[in-house]
């Protein structure tokens, strides 16, 4: 194996290593709350979805670029090529909604109760899974295309606007389509960034507006309400940093191929590795910042049960973004 194959296949390989039990584990522990207390927040019940789809994500594009480079060959059909770009094209859609979402949805959560606001509120609570199934349909319906131009590699002519994917090949035929494709893609990305921004933007301006107004309150309440604020403002500047940094970079890119013809596969590995990177590299971010999860992590299997009758027993407790 050549250098340039070592490092895609480490590459990939740590993608799947660090995002797969990331995304199982928030996934298990979140379903497994909402069997043992019977209902779950909204914005667990998001974060849920989240990791389920980066999961897809990690298993339809990571996987098949992993064999690939380590030397497994012609591994997927025309029928599997369409099912996996598919399937891989609407989770990272989903992937970028949802993220968009949980900021959408804890910006208004701290907003004050008042009027249209209130209302707001109550509407997007009780419609959070209306809200999804939502968002899941319109990006189904939004990919077909991509199916009906996939095709596994073969020995026959494709058209310079022929985009590469490990074991197959989106052929768009014309420059049009190829450019329509790419600029729609870019779009999308960039107004799911700027509304996930600008909803952090205002959560960070929100709490840091309530730390200075409990500077006059006794300092062991001050501790305590800096270190929630803390906690909220650290979840919500690392999520949008590392959305923005890995998907600007990815869109970056394919803003570059769109002024090439017969992209080389190189670059095109590049783009899935950032655009991969952060449904492997979130689950880190919300294990870190979600108490109930590190709660998971720390406790020990014989004393699961205990922790369980205490938690049901205990007041419910304040929820500010994940922090819950």
């Amino acid at each position: 194996m050549d250098t340039r194959l070592a490092f895609k296949a480490t590459g990939f390989l740590l993608l799947l290593v660090i995002g797969v039990p990331g995304n199982i584990f928030i996934l298990s522990q979140f379903t497994f709350l909402r069997i043992i207390e019977k209902k779950l927040p909204p914005a667990n019940v998001i974060l849920m979805v989240l990791s389920f789809v980066n999961l897809l994500v990690l298993l339809s594009r990571v996987i098949p670029q992993s064999l690939e480079a380590i030397g497994v060959e012609n591994l997927l059909n025309d029928i599997e090529c369409k099912l996996a770009l598919y399937t891989y094209r609407v989770s990272r859609a989903m992937s970028i909604s949802v993220t968009s979402l949980l900021s959408c949805h804890q910006c208004i959560l701290i907003t004050p109760n008042t009027g249209m606001w209130s209302c707001l509120k109550q509407r997007m609570i009780s419609n959070i899974n209306t809200i999804i199934l939502i968002l899941w349909f319109i990006n189904i319906i939004m990919y077909p295309y991509s199916m009906s131009i996939a095709r596994a590699k073969g020995n026959f002519t494709t058209s310079p606007y022929t985009l590469h994917v490990v074991y197959c090949n989106m052929d768009f035929l014309n420059y049009f389509s190829y450019i329509l494709n790419g600029a729609f893609m870019a779009s999308r990305d960039f107004i799911f960034v700027g509304l996930m921004t600008l909803a952090s933007g205002y959560l960070v301006y929100v709490l840091l507006s309530h730390e200075k107004m409990i500077k006059n309150i006794r300092s062991s309440d001050r501790k305590k309400g800096r270190s929630v604020e803390y906690k909220a403002s650290r979840a919500v500047i690392l999520l949008v940093a590392l959305y923005v940094v890995l998907f600007g970079m990815d869109n970056a890119m394919w803003i570059y191929t769109l002024t090439m013809s017969n992209v080389s596969p190189d670059i095109n590995d590049a783009r899935i590795l950032l655009a991969c990177s952060y449904s492997a590299l979130s689950p880190l971010v919300i294990i870190a910042t979600n108490s109930k999860l590190q709660q998971k992590m720390q406790r020990s299997p014989k004393n699961r049960s205990l922790h369980w009758t205490s938690s049901n027993s205990s007041q419910p407790e304040v929820h500010i973004y994940n922090v819950s």
